[in-house]
């Protein structure tokens, strides 16, 4: 199954930060710990090239510590500099300040040596829609600025945000790219609520996490929905369905209503911190 999703507004914002990589010093990309391979966009790729690049591993409450760490160590190995985040974190919301500072104050010196004229650190930051990008600009600036929403696609225009008198942030819509060619990684984007629930049938989404934490993570599956053990998709929905309630008049199982059960418990971190994909998985 090829996803394919491309609304006019993330085309919009496609040539936009095109047009306004020339004006920031360094790129602030933000993906999902959770799923940091299939979160990264390649399109965005291709549009940064040689742009100095710092990458922000978003939710990191949520995910598997020692994974993000991977993760942490892989993009390290690439020669980009990372940092796993939690924004409640004040410590966290500090590092990114300084990093981004940092990294920027070396572009700097190197336009200096060039002899353009002196100016405040520029950055543009970017990411999939959802990835917490509103949430983190809000707490980078210490104050409410950018609209905050549960669902994809909620910041649309772009705004120049100072931060802490550190330097001046970009914000951009969260893009994605217009197709998803391994299913699978519609499937994790459909899991971390970073595409739409049109796009991907729930029950599918939720097929799809239930079998990765039986492989992965079988005790926070089995404790969460007292399961004694993996059993048929079709047993797990039921017994879930049961355990939580999710009954239609007459008893039967709304599996409608299991699948945003799971899917709402692996979001919220009540099935535990998981991560869907590892490096020598996901890269």
């Amino acid at each position: 199954m090829v996803i394919q999703w491309f609304p006019g507004h993330m085309a919009k914002a496609r040539r936009e930060i095109n047009e306004n990589l020339k004006l920031v010093d360094v790129v602030i990309e933000l993906v999902d710990a959770r799923a940091p391979h299939a979160s990264q966009n390649p399109m965005l790729q291709e549009l940064i090239q040689n742009k100095q690049k710092i990458i922000l591993l978003m939710k990191n409450d949520l995910a598997d510590a020692a994974k993000t760490e991977e993760w942490v160590h892989y993009f390290h190995t690439q020669g980009i500099e990372s940092l796993a985040v939690n924004v409640n974190n004040n410590s966290d919301i500090s590092k990114v300040i300084e990093l981004v500072t940092s990294k920027g104050m070396e572009q700097q010196k190197k336009r200096l040596e060039k002899g353009i004229q002196k100016r405040s650190v520029r950055a543009l930051i970017a990411g999939v829609p959802n990835v917490g990008k509103s949430t983190l600009i809000n707490r980078l600036a210490n104050k409410r600025i950018a609209k905050i929403g549960d669902k994809p696609g909620v910041t649309k225009q772009q705004q120049w945000i100072k931060v802490r008198e550190k330097f001046e942030l970009l914000d951009t819509p969260g893009i994605l790219w217009p197709k998803f060619e391994e299913e699978s990684i519609g499937m994790k984007l459909a899991a971390i609520g970073t595409i739409k629930y049109e796009l991907v049938p729930t029950q599918d989404v939720a097929a799809f996490v239930i079998t990765y934490l039986a492989e992965h993570y079988p005790q926070c599956l089995f404790t969460r929905y007292k399961l004694e053990e993996h059993i048929e998709m079709w047993d797990t929905f039921e017994h879930i369905g049961k355990n939580r309630g999710a009954l239609e008049s007459g008893g039967h199982v709304n599996f409608d209503k299991v699948a945003d059960i799971v899917l709402q418990d692996f979001r919220t971190g009540r099935l535990g911190e998981i991560t869907l994909e590892i490096p020598k998985e996901g890269v």
